[in-house]
């Protein structure tokens, strides 16, 4: 284990003694993510560490579970990253906002909501920031099957013709048959792997 990280660790559960912690190679996992404000403002505040830069927020998909995971650095004393991580489920993933401690959590926060569907309660303002509102699915999970780029949907249809493209007929009689049937236009995985 790194011993800057092994140092955090002891710091943390000797200032805030009721959060479980453990270390996951040179990260520190927040065993309830219901910690992770108090954890981060800890860290920031802490004259040991001064951890008042947040650089990223990312997040992965470890099928059972979702992680978000933080990089946190001091400008001050020129150290970092210290990466914290939580963990939640995939069916209910929740994580308290950072944005109160960290204003860089805003933009961040909104794209790990928008490719992969943690919800950051208390966010100012969390909504979609690549993709659209009414957007279905996250794209970076592992389960999300994308779209099939040659057929068009109804919605497509409506939002070409808004904006000004003459869509052909039987563009419109696919997407009809395919809402009619209650399916979406989902690409198929091919029988046998390409080589």
């Amino acid at each position: 284990m790194d011993t800057q990280i092994s140092e955090v660790k002891t710091q943390l559960e000797t200032g805030l003694p009721d959060v479980k912690l453990r270390t996951i190679g040179n990260s520190i996992l927040l065993e309830n993510p219901e910690d992770l404000v108090r954890a981060a403002f800890f860290l920031k505040e802490a004259p040991a560490f001064r951890l008042d830069y947040l650089s990223s927020i990312t997040a992965a998909d470890y099928l059972d579970y979702l992680e978000s995971v933080y990089h946190l650095y001091s400008m001050e004393k020129k150290t970092g990253p210290i990466v914290l991580r939580v963990r939640v489920k995939r069916e209910a993933p929740r994580v308290p906002s950072l944005v109160p401690v960290y204003r860089s959590a805003d933009l961040q926060e909104r794209e790990a909501y928008d490719t992969f569907g943690i919800v950051y309660e208390g966010h100012p303002d969390l909504r979609r920031l690549f993709l659209w509102e009414g957007f279905e699915g996250y794209p970076l999970r592992k389960d999300y099957r994308q779209e099939d780029t040659d057929v068009l949907e109804i919605a497509d249809i409506e939002w070409l013709e808004k904006h000004g493209v003459n869509v052909p007929e039987k563009f419109k009689t696919q997407a009809r048959e395919l809402a009619a049937a209650g399916k979406r236009a989902l690409s198929e995985k091919p029988a046998q792997p390409r080589n």
